[in-house]
């Protein structure tokens, strides 16, 4: 008696991850973790590949649902779908085996500790530094991981001492766990992470290293963070 295979139902997994096994594709997705909108010309310089290819693969990825575009006269930017897409980049990334490539050049080096060192994950804090932030806000007894990741009062009120005020009226979950790719740890992501990151940018504690993901704690800042959770300075600074 001959056997036939057929389809599993449900959601087509491999779908997703054939627009991922593409290292082009892999790498746009992993540029706009900053949570930006690029042009097609600027991820094709980002990657080292002609405007054509792409083009070819953004509109992949826009078909598959990771990317959405929006268009400002005649021009097309395109950005992670939502925080899911980047949350699933992100993770992604966290499991993928590290590249033994040496760095090309000391300032390629350079690039690579500072995103290591801070960076944006999308919209939250991540490396060294969110680990960090994420750390000292479970030591003071602002989160709770016991029987899942949650705000507790004591956390809510320091938001509102910092006047941190989290998105709400989402599907979002207010507090959630990121693994972080370069760490190996968790940071703090979902409306809180996304909150405190917003702040951080606005009361001038982070600044933006050009125009890459990574960024570098202020003056401000350190200043800030020890006061706020206890961060010393040694943790704070990148280490050239």
């Amino acid at each position: 008696m001959s056997t036939r295979h057929t389809r599993a139902s449900g959601p087509d997994l491999a779908c997703v991850a054939r627009l991922l096994a593409d290292g082009t594709r892999a790498g746009f997705c992993l540029a706009l973790l900053d949570g930006r909108a690029w042009t097609a010309t600027e991820l094709a310089r980002h990657m080292g590949v002609a405007a054509s290819t792409a083009t070819e693969h953004l509109n992949a990825l826009v078909s598959g649902s990771l990317l959405v575009e929006e268009r400002q006269g005649r021009h097309r930017y395109v950005r992670l779908a939502d925080p899911h897409v980047a949350e699933l980049i992100e993770n992604l990334a966290a499991m993928a085996p590290a590249r033994p490539t040496p760095p090309r050049s000391l300032s390629v080096a350079g690039r690579r500790r500072a995103l290591a060192h801070a960076r944006t994950c999308y919209d939250h804090l991540a490396g060294a530094v969110g680990v960090a932030i994420s750390d000292a806000l479970t030591a003071r007894g602002l989160l709770d991981w016991d029987g899942g990741l949650r705000l507790t009062a004591l956390g809510e009120a320091w938001l509102q001492d910092l006047d941190i005020a989290p998105t709400t009226g989402t599907r979002r979950p207010a507090v959630r766990s990121c693994l972080d790719w370069t760490e190996r740890r968790p940071h703090l992501a979902g409306a809180v992470g996304a909150a405190l990151c917003r702040h951080a940018f606005t009361a001038g504690w982070i600044t933006r290293i050009g125009t890459t993901r990574a960024v570098t704690v202020t003056a401000v800042g350190r200043q800030a963070l020890h006061d706020h959770l206890g961060l010393p300075d040694e943790v704070l600074q990148q280490q050239l």
